[in-house]
């Protein structure tokens, strides 16, 4: 059975996105079948593994809200193993749509039923927001991995987030585990930077990812091209840390890296 992971902060700018596109090809380069699904309106994941979101005929908008299969929506990505659900801005009216229907936070939960057991993982890449499609997300994935830029602002927000997963799992998902906190944007030059890890493993301890995603100028530009890190230049800081955080995400799900 697949895991489905969300990736979720309503700050935005903290590395969500990146995240989510270089964990998924970085599971995938490890040969675990992989599907990346966009959930955010601005679809940068969608373009960040290579896909015109303006090409794009059927997204996860109409999985959710026209239940449409979520098998005839995935795109094959140039990643081995690494499949895509993509967006598109009419997520953004989805919201609106969602709310007078009955069961409205479960219905990626439903469309992703169907397919949840022919990947190993499944990438949920959330909007930096609280509304439905982030519950929905929540709601849908057996845990969350918080991304956190190591920045003065670190903390702020984290609290409603924290309280939006735990009201989730009191009422709608009652298996939504936290798979961990996650460090990113980290500057070696900073004082500020090493603050903040202190800070929040203080706070957070066991639940704050050993690994740590610095600030790397590879990793910027890789979107720009349409490749993960990984595909862009595996040689970079940046697809040696995410590699780490899917290794360790392994090790934590009691799996082993096929492709060490």
């Amino acid at each position: 059975m697949g895991k489905i992971i969300a990736i979720a902060n309503q700050k935005g700018g903290v590395g969500k996105t990146t995240s989510a596109i270089n964990l998924a090809a970085s599971l995938a380069v490890l040969e675990y079948k992989t599907l990346l699904i966009d959930a955010d309106p601005q679809a940068n994941a969608t373009s960040g593994v290579g896909v015109d979101p303006k090409t794009v005929d059927t997204s996860i908008y109409e999985c959710i809200i026209d239940n449409v299969d979520p098998k005839s929506v995935i795109i094959e990505t140039s990643t081995p193993n690494l499949f895509l659900i993509p967006a598109h801005i009419d997520l953004v009216g989805a919201e609106i749509e969602m709310i007078n229907l009955p069961n409205r936070e479960q219905m990626m939960k439903h469309s992703l039923s169907t397919i949840k057991n022919d990947y190993d993982f499944i990438i949920i890449d959330c909007s930096p927001s609280l509304g439905l499609v982030t519950v929905n997300s929540l709601t849908a994935a057996d845990s969350v991995i918080i991304p956190v830029q190591c920045e003065y602002f670190a903390l702020e927000g984290l609290g409603k987030l924290l309280n939006t997963i735990k009201i989730v799992q009191t009422r709608l998902n009652p298996d939504l585990e936290i798979e961990g906190i996650l460090l990113t944007m980290f500057d070696t030059r900073l004082r500020l930077s090493k603050q903040v890890v202190e800070e929040v493993k203080m706070h957070f301890q066991d639940l704050v990812f050993n690994t740590i995603i610095n600030r790397n100028t590879r990793l910027g530009e890789a979107p720009s091209f349409g490749k993960s890190i990984i595909m862009h230049d595996a040689a970079s800081v940046g697809a040696i840390n995410y590699l780490n955080l899917a290794r360790e995400i392994l090790e934590k799900n009691h799996l082993s890296s096929n492709n060490a």
